[in-house]
This record gives structure tokens, C-alpha cells and sequence, in this order.
């Protein structure tokens, strides 16, 4: 999972869909990832954290990173979280970006609509909320997709 800094949207989608496809039984490895490297080392958003929390799951161990091309060597899947993101991924990737790996993690639910998952970073606590609310929709759309058992992805989001 891949959005601006690693850590409002994409800890949040990282936590759910770790939290989801453990559930199903699946053994995917999910990590997330920043396009820029203003946050590298820090812990998620307190509050992403904070609405993580008051969903079941704890993503306070995550740190943030930054996308890197070899990224696309070492991921199955990636899902960008806005489509300024999707190009910077592609800016970053240069030669290595793989469009067959690569979508907008949104399209899982409306295919084609190219939509953004809004960031909530300047905004109050409720962005958060509708943040976690989209991501998990997605990511029970992608944990039904890609539900097979035993079958192991690793995904960055």
C-alpha cells in the first residue's frame, strides 16, 4: 500500500488488510510504503493509530519508508492510494514500474473510476474515519478476489 508520507492512509491499509487476509486464513505478507521520505522512521499518525484502534487493530509498530523501484521486484501487488501518488510511483520506478502490478487501490471496489482515497492528514479526526471506512471496503473486496487458500502474495501498500 503506497501513499504520500506512510503515515495517515497507507498504515491504515497496510493494518487492515494484514488484519483481513489473517483472518481468511491467508499467509500474504503487507506492507506499506510513502512516495516521499518526510516521515521515514516515524510511527503511523496518531490518529490513524487511534481509529485503527477503535477497529481491532494495532499498527503502532509500523514506521514509515519510502517506495523504492525495487519495489516492484519484490511485491506481488501494489496499491497506490491516489493517483498523484501512482505517478509519483511511476517518476520513482522509472524503467522498473510494472503497470500489471500497479493499481489504485479504489478500483478494487469501482473499477475504472480511478478514485482517490482522500487524505486526511490536514483534516480532523473524522477524515480518518472515512479514510478507514473506504480501505476497509477495498480491502474486503481484494481479500474475496484473491482468496485462495494457501496461496501466498506480497503485497505493499
Amino acid at each position: 500500500m503506497v501513499c504520500l508520507g506512510n503515515i495517515c492512509r497507507s498504515p491504515l491499509a497496510e493494518g487492515i488488510l494484514q488484519d483481513k487476509s489473517f483472518k481468511a486464513g491467508l499467509t500474504w505478507s503487507i506492507e506499506s510504503a510513502g512516495t516521499n521520505s518526510y516521515h521515514t522512521g516515524e510511527p503511523p499518525h496518531p490518529l490513524s493509530q487511534k481509529v485503527a484502534k477503535m477497529n481491532g487493530i494495532n499498527i503502532s509498530r509500523q514506521r514509515a519508508r519510502r517506495f523504492t523501484a525495487s519495489d516492484f521486484t519484490v511485491y506481488d501487488k501494489i496499491y497506490a492510494l491516489a493517483e498523484d501518488v501512482l505517478q509519483e510511483m511511476k517518476r520513482i520506478a522509472g524503467n522498473e514500474f510494472d503497470n500489471n502490478k500497479v493499481d489504485l487501490l479504489m478500483n478494487e471496489l469501482y473499477p475504472g473510476k480511478n478514485m482517490d482515497v482522500p487524505d486526511p492528514w490536514y483534516g480532523p479526526e473524522e477524515g480518518y474515519h472515512e479514510a478507514y471506512k473506504l480501505i476497509e471496503k477495498a480491502c474486503d473486496a481484494i481479500v474475496a478476489k484473491y482468496s485462495i487458500p494457501n496461496n501466498e502474495y506480497s503485497m505493499i501498500k
